[in-house]
């Protein structure tokens, strides 16, 4: 089992891979999901305790199901 800042660290990289393999800049993402770029490097970083409803904006702005990204 994971630790919380393991998990923290998995989905975090998870973003920036799917974010990256589509050839996305952070701003562009941040944009398709409606929340500010800084935001999201927070998130990508692992320095912010991202919410359900933002993941879902994220997943669904990526086009994979939640699951995918945890």
């Amino acid at each position: 089992m994971m630790s919380y800042e393991e998990e923290i660290a998995h989905i975090s990289a998870r973003i920036r891979e799917l974010r990256k393999g589509r050839g996305w800049t952070v701003q562009e993402l941040a944009y398709r999901c409606e929340i500010e770029r800084s935001n999201l490097s927070r998130i990508e970083s692992g320095r912010a305790n991202v919410t359900l409803k933002t993941l879902c904006a994220i997943s669904n702005a990526l086009g994979v199901a939640l699951r995918d990204l945890v």
